[in-house]
């Protein structure tokens, strides 16, 4: 007899508070154990003579500070320009709100 005979006469609304209910568990979970390995890595390292960020980096990445195209720029300020990450620039929010679209801002 399986453990999850009770599925099939649960609701689907219960079903879906059960599924999110695992989903939050899961990610719990994974980062008590990722906190549990961090502490053990830290005192194998210690052990030895070593931290972590002198065997593995200091967790710096490869991407960080690397320039984006830009893909929207104002065309009566060509200084004015937006990349598409992060909040839209007020010049931009302010067209929009005008009735303009987004795609008369986009750099060909």
């Amino acid at each position: 007899m399986s453990k999850f005979n009770g599925l099939d006469r649960m609701s689907s609304k219960d079903l879906a508070s059960l599924q999110q209910r695992i989903a939050v568990a899961i990610v719990n979970k994974q980062a008590s154990e990722k906190s549990d390995l961090k502490r053990k890595l830290e005192e194998l390292a210690a052990q030895s003579g070593f931290n972590v960020n002198e065997l593995f980096g200091a967790g710096t990445s490869s991407l960080k500070g690397s320039k984006v195209a830009v893909k929207f720029r104002n065309p009566k300020d060509d200084t004015q320009t937006w990349t598409g990450r992060g909040r839209k620039p007020n010049w931009l929010v302010e067209a929009l709100g005008k009735g303009k679209k987004i795609d008369n801002f986009r750099v060909a």
